[in-house]
């Protein structure tokens, strides 16, 4: 991991573009792993201030749906993070349990659907 003082200014620039995005006083360590390679912490700094920029979801939706990825990949490091930005950002604790409802679900139904293997219907194009 690179830290900030230890950081070429390739990657200065990248941490002082999120810290000053996120407001933040230090990067966390996801980008500072990436940092071992300068063109990927780049390339995914740019995509994920883009997609997690101001539209037409909230804020906090997109924490969520992040968080519910997160889970459904079973990436720790992601769930922890984007808890704690879906916190930030106005999730409460029912919030989250709904959230968690529904993953849990949607997990469940999803793999009945597939060990039963039905058919897709007309209906859903």
């Amino acid at each position: 991991m690179i830290e900030y003082a230890d950081a070429s200014p390739e990657i200065r620039a990248v941490y002082d573009d999120i810290m000053a995005t996120r407001s933040l006083t230090d990067v966390n360590n996801f980008w500072k792993a990436l940092a071992t390679h300068p063109p990927t912490l780049a390339r995914t700094w740019a995509s994920l201030k883009q997609v997690m920029a101001p539209g037409a979801l909230s804020p906090v939706m997109k924490e969520m749906l992040y968080l519910a990825a997160s889970s459904a990949a079973g990436c720790q490091y992601c769930i922890a993070s984007h808890t704690a930005a879906a916190r930030a950002k106005g999730m409460d604790d029912a919030m989250h349990g709904e959230l968690l409802a529904v993953l849990g679900m949607a997990a469940e139904t999803n793999r009945l659907a597939e060990t039963l293997r039905v058919p897709i219907d007309p209906a859903f194009g």
